[in-house]
């Protein structure tokens, strides 16, 4: 399977540069002060990049959740137990849950995807894209084989390249899974080389007991296991969960497929993070959406060199940032395809000064 991977990578291409500055050219020449947008119009100019034309849409359009549960619930991480990610995972086949609203304002599609959530049966809405029954506990040991990490990766890939055989013209990510700030801060903790205290929040809203009990359960599963920093799927295997590696896979199935996607909080940058440090080029095709009030979301969009759309202090999760942020991206759209140039308004163009 590392074979596979390894070919997925390769077929990352390169941003388009011409694409690139025919879309600033676009910007540059509507009656507005030059970059005003700011980052609405970077934005669009990197989506110029990736899909190698300056002429965008950004409809149709998925949110893919992945679902999945983690064994250090056990560990007296979380508020609520490992029932509350099925049924947050049937409430959004079924358009119950909390983004649905949102993604239906959105035009957005959401596609729940079970990569392991516990004792999940075949459900109509969801896809079912199962690599174990849930993940072992990591303050005991791996919490997933490194065979099985990389087949979470590899089915998160081909749902992403399905979606944009099917048309879709932008991806978003997200993921519902109890337990995933535990694994998603073990994870960056270890590839950014931080002290985990750093990077651990009270997810759901843990007391201080709680949250004491979820740095000592990331401490000790670092000790156990002693990850390689250096081999990242060493690190997703022996702490992630079966969520982050699906979304790492949706990241680089897009990119390989020229599709650009919207990460949306935490959990999901993590998976970025380890996305980008097996390939480096899918950079250009990743856009954050917004920054998570968890005490890493900042520090990770930093280190993956990526500016947020959005600064909310949100920490839902189910890719709801993502969707929140895809309004902004169609009023830059429409501004951009506006054709409201200086000439037509009769004014002098800006210019650089």
């Amino acid at each position: 399977m590392e074979n596979k991977l390894c070919k997925l990578i390769e077929e990352i291409p390169e941003a388009d540069s011409k694409a690139m500055r025919e879309s600033r050219q676009i910007w540059d020449g509507i009656a507005k002060p030059l970059g005003s947008l700011g980052t609405l119009e970077e934005t669009l100019v990197r989506i110029a990049g990736v899909t190698g034309t300056a002429e965008i849409a950004l409809k149709p359009r998925s949110l893919l959740v992945f679902c999945a549960d983690n064994g250090v619930v056990a560990q007296g991480v979380t508020q609520c137990g490992s029932g509350v990610t099925a049924a947050v995972t049937r409430a959004l086949a079924e358009g119950r849950s909390t983004v649905s609203p949102m993604a239906a304002l959105a035009d957005c599609r959401v596609l729940p995807v079970d990569m392991g959530v516990i004792d999940f049966p075949s459900t109509p809405g969801v896809l079912s894209r199962r690599v174990r029954n849930g993940t072992a506990d990591m303050t005991l040991g791996p919490a997933m084989s490194r065979e099985e990490c990389l087949a979470a990766i590899l089915a998160g890939a081909e749902l992403a390249r399905d979606r944009a055989a099917a048309g879709d013209r932008l991806l978003a990510v997200g993921e519902m899974g109890i337990g995933n700030t535990t694994t998603a801060a073990a994870v960056a903790a270890v590839l950014l080389h931080r002290d985990p205290d750093e990077l651990t929040g009270r997810g759901a809203g843990l007391s201080d007991a709680g949250l004491e009990r979820k740095k000592a359960a990331i401490r000790t599963a670092i000790e156990r296991n002693r990850p390689d920093a250096e081999d990242v799927l060493d690190v997703l295997a022996k702490l992630g969960g079966l969520d982050i590696a699906g979304m790492c896979g949706a990241y680089l199935g897009a990119a390989a497929s020229r599709r650009p996607v919207l990460i949306d909080g935490f959990i999901s940058a993590a998976a970025a993070l380890c996305a980008l440090r097996l390939c480096p080029a899918a950079k250009t095709f990743l856009l954050a959406s917004h920054v998570s009030a968890e005490p890493a979301g900042a520090l990770l969009l930093r280190d993956l060199g990526l500016k947020p759309l959005i600064s909310a202090g949100m920490r839902l999760g189910e890719g709801s940032g993502a969707v929140a942020a895809m309004p902004l991206l169609d009023m830059a759209l429409a501004v951009y395809q506006s054709g409201q140039s200086f000439a037509r308004l009769g004014i002098e163009a800006y210019r650089p000064q």
